[in-house]
C-alpha cells in the first residue's frame, strides 16, 4: 500500500501542477512539460514510470490497471483477504510469494531454504473456488504467451491461429519441503511482470521482472515450449 500510495501522490501532484501551469498560475517546468507531452501522445509520464510498478502500456489502459488494483487492495483492506489472489495486482509481486512461503515456514518451524511452490491447476474460474485453502495461495491473472491451453485436459497446448496470449488457469501454489515435490511431465514456464522478459537484480536480491518457474503440465517435452518461447506474464502491453 505505501509504493501505491507514493505513486498515486506524485500523480495527483504532477497532475494539480499540470493544471495550474495551464491557466498561467504556474511556471511550465520540464518535469511539468514531460508530463503534458507524454499525455498528448497517449504514454506515461516518465516521472510517473521512476515510481511506477513495471508496465509497458498506453496512458489509458495503464490508468485503468492502476484503478484495478486499487480496487482490489481496497477491497482486501475492507473486507478481508480474497480466496484466490489476483497476482498482477501486486506492486512487487515477489514480495508477496515470498510471504506466502515464509508463513508456512514459520508456522511449521521450517527453514525457508527448505520449502518451496508444489504447483496443483485448480481450473478457470476462480468463482469455482469454496474457499481459501489450508496452506499456500490460489492465484490468478496470468498469461500465457508462445502456447495455448487446454481447460478440459488441463495441459499446455499449441496457440490457436491469430491468438497471441491466452489467460491462464487458477493456481493453487502450495508450499512444501523441496524433498517432497510432486513429479509429473511438466514444463518450467518463466514468469515475467511484462512482456519485456527483462529486468535487473533490485536491491533485495529479486528480478525487476522475472518472478519465478512454473511447473506447468505437459505432454510434450520441455524442449517442445522451450523452442516456441512458451512464458506466463502478469501484464500485457495494450
Amino acid at each position: 500500500m505505501l509504493r501505491f500510495n507514493r505513486l498515486l501522490a506524485i500523480i495527483r501532484d504532477s497532475l494539480v501542477n499540470l493544471e495550474k501551469a495551464v491557466q498561467g498560475l504556474q511556471v511550465m517546468s520540464r518535469e511539468i512539460e514531460g508530463v503534458l507531452s507524454a499525455m498528448a501522445v497517449g504514454q506515461v509520464p516518465s516521472h510517473w514510470k521512476s515510481k511506477s510498478y513495471p508496465s509497458l502500456k498506453p496512458l489509458a489502459s495503464y490508468v485503468s490497471d492502476l484503478l484495478d488494483r486499487l480496487d482490489m487492495l481496497q477491497t482486501w483492506y475492507e473486507k478481508g483477504p480474497p480466496v484466490c489472489f489476483w497476482l498482477s495486482g501486486f506492486f512487487f509481486t515477489p514480495s508477496f510469494t515470498t510471504a506466502a512461503l515464509q508463513n508456512y515456514a514459520r508456522r511449521n518451524q521450517l527453514a525457508i531454504d527448505t520449502i518451496g511452490f508444489d504447483f496443483e491447476i485448480m481450473g478457470m474460474q476462480p468463482s469455482d473456488l469454496s474457499g481459501p485453502p489450508e496452506s499456500g495461495i490460489y492465484v490468478n491473472g496470468m498469461f500465457l504467451e508462445g502456447c495455448g491451453w487446454d481447460a478440459e485436459k488441463r495441459l499446455l497446448a499449441e496457440s490457436r491461429p491469430k491468438v497471441l496470449f491466452e489467460p491462464g488457469p487458477v493456481i493453487w501454489l502450495k508450499p512444501c519441503k523441496l524433498d517432497e515435490l510432486s513429479s509429473y511431465q511438466h514444463y518450467s514456464c518463466p514468469m515475467y511482470r511484462t512482456a519485456e522478459r527483462r529486468g535487473v537484480l533490485a536491491t533485495t536480491g529479486h528480478s525487476t521482472n522475472f518472478v519465478m518457474f512454473i511447473r506447468m503440465p505437459s505432454n510434450e517435452p520441455e524442449s517442445h515450449w522451450t523452442l516456441r518461447g512458451v512464458c506466463m506474464l502478469l501484464s500485457l502491453s495494450e
